[in-house]
This record gives C-alpha cells, sequence and structure tokens, in this order.
C-alpha cells in the first residue's frame, strides 16, 4: 500500500468525522461567537499600551487609560460567557431544538458554578471577569454541552410546558424551556453546593487541573506545537479543514494563554505563555494552514517569467490577494494542495519550522510574546506589530516569510514543470 492510498483510507474517514462531529462544530462556532468582542479587546489594548512612553503617559494623566482597560475587561473579560451561550446555540440548533433557550440556559448554568465575589461592607455580590474571560473556557464548553444535551432529552421526550398555537412563537418558546431549565439550573446549583460544603475548589479550578493542564502540557511546549501544526497540515492535505478538526481541541488553551498574557500585560507582570492563538495564527500560519503565503509568493514570481505555464498565471489572481490575508483555500484546491504529493513535504514542514523559530526568538527575548488578538485575515507585518506591540514581531514575520518562501521554492518549480508538461502535451505550448 503506497502512502497516497494509506492516507486516504486511513487518515481520511477520521478526518471527516472528525469535521463533522456535532459536538466539535458546536464548539467552533460557539467560540467563533465572541470574535467580535475579543477583537475590541484587543483593539483597545493596543491603544492603552501602544509603544510610545509620552502616550502612554497622557493617557494615564489625563484619565483615559482606566476607561480604555474597562473596555478590555468588557469585551474580552466576557469570552466564556458569550460561548457559553454561542456553543449550546448550535449544539441545540444541530438536533432541530430551540437554540435560544438552550443558550439562556446554558449561561444561567454557567453563572450558577462561578463563585461570586462578596462585599459583605455594600451588602452586594459579582462575578469575577477572571471567569467569564477566557479561565473559564474549559467549563463554559463543557457546561454548555452537558446541560444543552439534558435540555434536548426534555424537549424530544416532549417534558415540557406546551402552549396553544394561538400563543406567539416567542412565547411559546420561553415557556417550553421552563421544566428542563428548573431541573438543569437545580442540578448545577447542587453540584455548586456539594464542591463548596466539602471544602473543595470551585469548578472553574477544578476543571483546569483536570483538563486544562493535560492539554497544556501538550500544547504549551515546542513539540505538542509541531505535532500540533504537522497534523493540521495532514488533515489539509486530504481535504479536511485542518483548523475545525485540529484546532477545536487546542484552541481553548491558546485563548486562555492569550488572555493570560493580557493579564499578566495589564498588571506589568513578565507574560507567561509563549504559545497562544495570535502565535499560531500570525506566525506559525502565514498566509493560512500550511503557511502557504510562500507558496503563493513563489508562484507569482514565476507567474511572470517569460515562458511561465497557462495554469501558473491563471493561479496567481485567485490565490496571491486571499494569500496576504491568511485565506487559502484557493490555494489549497485550486494549486492544487490536496492529495498532490508533490507538495505535502513543504506544506506539513513549513508551519513546523516557522513554530520552531517564532518558539525559539520569543523563549530567548528576541522579540515580545503575544499580548493581544489580531483577525485571522489581518496581513503580516502588520499584525505581527499588533499582537506583539513591538516592531520585531513584524521582522519577525518578514524572516518567516522569506524562509517559508526558500523552502517552497524547489517544490513550485517542480510543480511549474508539470504544469508546463502537461500543456505540452495537451498542445497548448507551441
Amino acid at each position: 500500500m503506497n502512502l497516497k492510498s494509506m492516507l486516504e483510507e486511513k487518515l481520511t474517514p477520521i478526518a471527516y468525522k472528525l469535521a463533522t462531529n456535532k459536538v466539535l462544530i458546536a464548539i467552533r462556532n460557539g467560540l467563533a461567537l465572541s470574535m467580535p468582542l475579543v477583537m475590541a479587546g484587543s483593539l483597545l489594548m493596543i491603544i492603552a499600551s501602544f509603544p510610545v512612553q509620552q502616550w502612554k503617559d497622557w493617557l494615564k494623566l489625563t484619565g483615559i487609560a482606566t476607561y480604555l482597560w474597562k473596555g478590555v475587561d468588557s469585551s474580552f473579560g466576557l469570552v466564556s460567557l458569550v460561548a457559553a451561550f454561542g456553543i449550546a446555540y448550535d449544539f441545540a440548533k444541530q438536533h432541530d431544538v430551540d437554540g435560544i433557550s438552550a443558550g439562556i440556559i446554558s449561561i444561567g448554568s454557567f453563572i450558577t458554578l462561578t463563585p461570586f465575589v462578596q462585599d459583605k461592607e455594600q451588602g452586594m455580590a459579582g462575578v469575577p471577569t477572571k471567569f467569564l474571560g477566557a479561565s473559564g473556557l474549559f467549563v463554559a464548553i463543557i457546561i454548555a454541552l452537558l446541560s444543552t444535551l439534558i435540555f434536548i432529552w426534555f424537549i424530544k421526550r416532549n417534558i415540557q410546558i406546551t402552549l396553544p398555537d394561538t400563543v406567539p412563537p416567542a412565547v411559546a418558546r420561553s415557556f417550553s424551556g421552563i421544566i428542563p431549565g428548573i431541573v438543569i439550573i437545580s442540578a448545577w446549583l447542587v453540584l455548586f453546593a456539594v464542591l463548596e460544603a466539602s471544602g473543595l475548589p470551585n469548578l472553574h479550578l477544578l476543571i483546569q487541573e483536570v483538563l486544562g493542564k493535560p492539554v497544556s502540557l501538550f500544547t504549551n511546549n515546542l513539540l505538542g506545537t509541531c505535532v500540533v501544526a504537522g497534523l493540521n497540515g495532514l488533515f489539509w492535505f486530504v481535504g479536511v479543514h485542518g483548523a475545525d478538526t485540529v484546532h477545536t481541541f487546542f484552541g481553548p488553551t491558546w485563548t486562555a494563554n492569550i488572555q493570560a498574557n493580557m493579564d499578566a500585560f495589564m498588571a506589568g507582570k513578565p507574560l507567561p505563555y509563549i504559545v497562544t492563538n495570535p502565535f499560531m495564527m500570525n506566525f506559525v500560519y502565514l498566509g493560512g494552514g500550511g503557511a502557504t503565503l510562500g507558496l503563493v509568493i513563489v508562484l507569482a514570481v514565476l507567474a511572470r517569467r517569460k515562458g511561465a505555464s497557462k495554469q501558473a498565471k491563471a493561479l496567481v489572481p485567485i490565490t496571491f490577494a486571499p494569500g496576504i490575508f491568511n485565506i487559502n483555500e484557493p490555494t489549497i484546491f485550486g494549486v492544487p494542495i490536496v492529495l498532490n504529493f508533490k507538495l505535502l513535504i513543504p506544506f506539513v514542514v513549513t508551519p513546523i519550522v516557522n513554530a520552531i523559530i517564532t518558539y525559539t526568538t520569543m523563549s530567548i527575548g528576541l522579540v515580545p510574546l503575544t499580548m493581544a488578538m489580531a483577525t485571522w485575515t489581518m496581513p503580516p507585518v502588520l499584525s505581527g506589530f499588533f499582537v506583539t506591540g513591538s516592531i520585531r514581531g513584524s521582522i519577525l514575520q518578514v524572516v518567516l516569510i522569506i524562509i517559508d518562501v526558500l523552502i517552497y521554492m524547489p517544490f513550485v518549480l517542480n510543480l511549474e514543470q508539470g504544469y508546463k508538461k502537461m500543456e505540452m502535451e495537451n498542445g497548448e505550448v507551441k
């Protein structure tokens, strides 16, 4: 059995099952729902911490800095709360039940299991933003999925309050969620009380120990990061969305890491994590999965040469501009990269090389660690400055792009020869 047959017969079915798994789809879509908050918080952080001391002094003097940091807490600090709703909503919709009711119950469950901060002098209680932000993501995911499964069980068995058809749908939906909502929130309340009465840590801390630490031990080191980058490339190679398949497992950890870096930055402490969401998206995957920006640059240069193949010239307009914005589906399916063994090695190896170089330069202090989130479509050089707050982040991206071009170059040259040979055989070249 050759390598191509093995990948098609062994890896493709696994990748397909993961890519179509309802739980993973719900987690992916639910986390994506919080992206506007993440971007708003990151932008406010960049404004508040722009690396010009006179600017920061002025913001502090005028009091504007206080409001900017409040904006950070009020946006990025609500990621888990939004995820609790979004995951439950999407999971319920996939099972053809009311997503809004499921999402609201999930939020209630999440808050129920989150310890309050008490102010006895003022007679007030509040929810700490620490657990509403990325630190609470693991609990948000688990609560959203389990609460929604229970909600689905009730609805599918018609254990709900049913109102006549004359009642407005919005009102009817709210009543249908009363019975499962009472049961679900009461169950989580009992769990919270048991943990507290037993002197055990709250569920957030328990989950971080049970799930968070094993995952972080794998992803917060260079070897684990390289494995994840390689698996992402292999899944893309067989035609399955690598990020949706692999990153669903590790994305919450990377998001929690960037939140921890942001918190440390605001507190004036050293940033604790190298591997974060922007580390992967803005340095490892330059141009998208497989770090294909290097590929499209080489292809664009070759297409300008005299005697270039017609296919190369046709591919440049549909691959180069999207590639600059890290959109590489046209490259993956247009070149194509899927099951094209001429490009398997650079497609898998290039992100790993990027990970090694980025991890090394950040670990020895040549480049600052990431402390903000950029949109995945933000072009390199600009995103490097945005996520690190330093021009050194941009310089690193330029160096990585040059290296990626050099890695892809011999393979793309070979690919171009294949294009020209095929065109000659078809009589397209005279």
